[in-house]
């Protein structure tokens, strides 16, 4: 190897693949669960231990920041290690690539979109609702057909960027230990980082450590989305969007790819909902309908499957630039 980045790219390039083609088997989950699971079990043995109900509210947010110092040693060592022992046997980047492409989520974020699109056409309201409610925190029961359709583009922009464009993003710059460590931070945040009288203050580090590491995903996920709408959507009201309505979402980061595709597709996303029965403000990302139309989830999902090809390409590009300054090799 002439260096640790053209390994890197070479390996993300392929787990890339390997995910976009196959994703997660259900016999390999049905068997030994998922990392994100296991991540999930230690973050719960933390909160379990360390959240208690009748601390002071400092002594939670400290505890909180003990437990995610906590998570990031247990994931980071045994991430090194790992990584360490595939770089050392042949044919180690395979395997590398295997277990990177398990902390992707190409496939199945379209599976869950598409079969919300799938379930409005077929059966309407009722399926519509249970369909998006395996990928939305608010509550089905308020939305309406439209409601449906925005809520399901919405979590197709934000888990493009927290989902794949994040972790690939942090493989490429530090490796496996750089994207196990971004997943558990994500978890955490997933996890324990919500507002609720339990976590507010235990999860708040989780929660501002999470905003700091998709802060760059989240901008390189919107310039994706624009270089996808080149083939197809509008580039102007995607750049105008981003530009006008990304940085007043109430997340930092989730208004950059949502704001984008509202714009690329001429629709208006976000807005005003409903969380656990509380009404929760929002802008309006895109100035376009906001009557959203099965026929406008699959618009998005081709969408994705272009800027999903448009990250290929620049992993590509990166692998190759490397490649032609060093000479290639994967040892």
């Amino acid at each position: 190897m002439s260096g640790p980045d053209q390994h890197q790219f070479a390996v993300l390039a392929l787990a890339l693949a390997l995910e976009a083609l196959c994703g997660y088997p259900a016999w390999l989950y049905a068997r030994v669960a998922h990392p994100v699971v296991w991540i999930g079990r230690l973050i719960s043995e933390l909160d379990g231990a360390l959240n208690r109900d009748d601390d002071t509210a400092r002594r939670r947010r400290l505890c909180g920041v003990l437990a995610l110092v906590i998570l990031l040693v247990v994931m980071a060592t045994a991430a090194m290690a790992i990584s360490h022992v595939l770089r050392s046997i042949p044919f180690g980047w395979a395997a590398e690539a295997l277990l990177a492409g398990s902390l992707l989520a190409q496939r199945s974020l379209y599976t869950h979109v598409a079969a919300v699109s799938s379930a409005l056409r077929s059966g309407g309201l009722a399926p519509g609702r249970i369909a998006v409610s395996h990928i939305v925190g608010r509550d089905p029961e308020a939305l309406d057909e439209a409601g449906i359709g925005r809520a399901a583009i919405e979590s197709l922009a934000e888990n493009f960027s927290d989902g794949i464009v994040a972790p690939a993003l942090w493989f490429a710059l530090l490796g496996l230990p750089g994207m196990v460590l971004y997943k558990a931070i994500n978890t955490a945040d997933s996890m324990i980082g919500h507002r609720s009288p339990r976590h507010e203050s235990f999860g708040w580090a989780a929660a501002r450590l999470d905003d700091l590491v998709n802060l760059p995903a989240s901008r390189l996920s919107a310039l994706l989305i624009v270089l996808a709408a080149m083939a197809g959507g509008s580039v102007g009201s995607a750049y105008r969007a981003i530009r006008r309505d990304a940085r007043h979402h109430r997340s930092p980061n989730a208004g950059w790819p949502e704001a984008a595709l509202a714009g690329a597709l001429d629709l208006r996303l976000a807005g005003p909902r409903v969380y656990d029965g509380t009404r929760v403000e929002d802008a309006w990302m895109g100035d376009g309908r906001a009557d959203v139309r099965p026929d406008d989830i699959d618009a998005a999902l081709r969408l994705y499957g272009r800027a999903c090809a448009a990250m290929m390409l620049l992993v590509l590009a990166a692998l190759l630039a490397l490649a032609c300054t060093v000479g290639f090799s994967l040892s």
